[in-house]
């Protein structure tokens, strides 16, 4: 496999129906919920240079873009997906590195987080330097949270006043960098979310449904 992640600019606006499409389609086959955005969004990320794209050849094989919040001071990192014959590759991982190094670099002030339900995306995250932490800790600016309107799971999020819902918040927050990490206690769950291997994560999953 010979997959290049770039930078997306206007030359790859002709991929952002595919980007929509792709990422509807996944979040039917998960059962989870979906932030819908529209192929004119995707494109003015490309068109901004807030997105990165996988491409083998032509062949478009992964996605991520930025959005920016409470007057940039905390960025998303948001819409992560890869086409389905590159999955379980590796690739998730890189194009996630890929777009947390780009925000680091546009942002290198803003807190970075992430909104998620999917456990492989957890354990990237983690190994990047995001910590789970309450949704009382990102960004209170409701446009973003708006824009969690057309998930299916919106519902939620609402009757909790935008406390608490289906997905797990996890955020990198820069003034840490220059303290000496400390490792958190997990337990339960947490401990078998954060700790397992890739690897294990879909035995896990296989296990509980065959439970």
């Amino acid at each position: 496999m010979s997959v290049n992640i770039y930078v997306a600019d206007h030359s790859h606006i002709v991929y952002a129906e595919q980007i929509c499409e792709l990422v509807y389609k996944s979040a039917l086959e998960r059962g989870t919920g979906i932030a819908k955005r529209s192929p004119e969004y995707i494109a003015d990320k490309m068109i901004a240079g807030k997105a990165v794209i996988a491409l083998e050849g032509d062949k478009f094989a992964g996605f991520s873009y930025i959005e920016t919040w409470s007057h940039s001071k905390f960025v998303a990192n948001s819409g992560l997906i890869i086409a389905h014959e590159y999955r379980n590759t590796g690739l998730a991982r890189r194009v996630k590195a890929k777009i947390f190094a780009l925000s680091r670099k546009l942002y290198p002030q803003a807190k970075i987080f992430s909104i998620t339900t999917g456990l492989a995306v957890m354990k990237i995250n983690y190994e990047l330097g995001f910590r789970p932490v309450p949704f009382s800790e990102l960004t209170d600016d409701m446009e973003f949270w708006k824009g969690c309107k057309g998930c299916r799971n919106f519902d939620i999020l609402e009757r909790n006043n935008y406390k608490m819902c289906l997905c797990t918040g996890l955020l990198y927050d820069p003034a840490y960098k220059a303290k000496k990490p400390t490792k958190p206690i997990l337990t339960g769950v947490s401990k078998v979310l954060i700790e397992a291997p890739l690897n294990k994560i879909n035995s896990l999953i296989s296990f509980k449904k065959n439970d």
